[in-house]
């Protein structure tokens, strides 16, 4: 069995715990759940599982996140953005393999220069998105004897929205507001570019659902450099209900809470209530040249919450702690290289999709009947 350390202990570091610890023993680890939060990891009831532990650690605190470390396969960050670099120093020192959940480009940008030289493997942005989607917008990408557009386009939302934003909050709030606040990575008339989070905004209707995309910071993951000056579109998108975004402009812009961000996690996080009847949508369409001909294939996937470990999990968390497990999984099994700094798309979907805790994203409409 493999010693991993999970950092944070919330909604999707608990159930990446709770997958991980309920491996059989052959091929299985052991876990350490960390949170600076002790009313928090009071919550994870082990249930007698051995091999799942909790430890309350303050990640800014350098020596006791070293000796936490220590003798770790893996360490697991699933902590808000802004610990992540943290983390990611700590476990290229400890000679820890290291992956995270960030969608905080910047963040990612100095672990991949931290990579360089590293003993162990650091794999940033193991999640949905940036971290699936990557994988299956390369996959289709890979048929095309050469590209036109990539477009991939997320969403984790309510299934049944009930209030002006039709939102409820299935994820981390602060990882929700820094997407639509910082710059958003593309390709446009095959050149890089930076576009405003909130805009470009378009409807498209699926199952007879009618939907908005705008851009949002970090989904891309690392495609804009590994499709450089192949690609003439390629760009990420944040999927809701129709009217979400004219009023996420007026809370960050009109009103300036973009500014005080802290004001708006407060406000969100009072009057969204959370929900664990959520759906989320993968929706990625590539077009290019095949045969001599201009082609198009999409990948489409909706999962819906259904229960998970023994438990029930809301959509977000099985796709996101399921990616962060099987790239895990990947890398401990050797599939994966074991040093240096490796990005979403080097993976093969049919490997991820293959994988014990990859393979949710392969059941097409999990969920309404279970």
């Amino acid at each position: 069995m493999k010693d991993i350390l999970v950092i944070g202990g919330g909604k999707i570091g608990s159930v990446v715990a709770a997958l991980l610890a309920d491996t059989p023993e052959a091929n299985g680890y052991c876990v350490t759940v960390a949170d600076r939060s002790a009313a928090l990891l009071a919550q994870l009831t082990p249930g007698g599982n051995p091999r799942l532990n909790t430890l309350v650690l303050d990640v800014t605190d350098e020596a006791q996140l070293h000796d936490a470390l220590q003798g770790r396969f893996a360490v697991l960050s699933a902590a808000p953005y802004h610990l992540t670099l943290r983390v990611a120093r700590a476990a290229v020192q400890a000679g820890v393999h290291y992956l995270d959940l960030t969608e905080d480009v910047a963040s990612t940008r100095a672990i991949r220069a931290l990579a360089q030289g590293a003993s162990t493997a650091l794999i940033p942005q193991c999640g949905l998105a940036p971290g699936f989607i990557s994988i299956a917008a390369a996959d289709l990408a890979r048929s095309f004897d050469s590209l036109d557009s990539v477009r991939m386009r997320v969403g984790a939302l309510p299934a049944y929205p009930s209030n002006a934003l039709n939102y409820n909050l299935t994820w981390s709030t602060e990882g929700v507001i820094n997407e639509y606040c910082e710059p958003c990575e593309a390709i446009v008339d095959g050149q890089p570019r930076e576009v405003p989070a909130l805009e470009e905004r378009e409807e498209f209707s699926l199952d007879g659902v009618l939907y908005e995309a705008f851009n949002t910071s970090g989904g891309l993951g690392t495609l804009c450099e590994t499709l450089a000056g192949k690609v003439r579109t390629l760009n990420y998108r944040t999927i809701r209900y129709p009217g979400h975004a004219a009023i996420m402009k007026a809370l960050l812009h009109d009103l300036r809470l973009k500014e005080r961000r802290d004001v708006l996690k407060d406000i969100l996080e009072q009057a969204l209530p959370a929900t664990m009847q959520d759906v989320v949508i993968v929706f990625v369409t590539v077009a290019g040249q095949r045969g001599g001909r201009l082609q198009q294939e999409t990948y489409a996937r909706k999962i819906y919450s259904h229960v998970l470990a023994g438990q029930m999990r809301s959509a977000i968390q099985i796709t996101t702690a399921s990616s962060l497990c099987a790239m895990l999984d990947l890398l401990a099994a050797g599939d994966l290289p074991q040093r240096g700094f490796i990005r979403q798309e080097e993976v093969p979907l049919a490997a991820f999709l293959g994988n014990r805790f990859g393979r949710v994203y392969a059941m097409d409409e999990l969920a309404r009947a279970a």
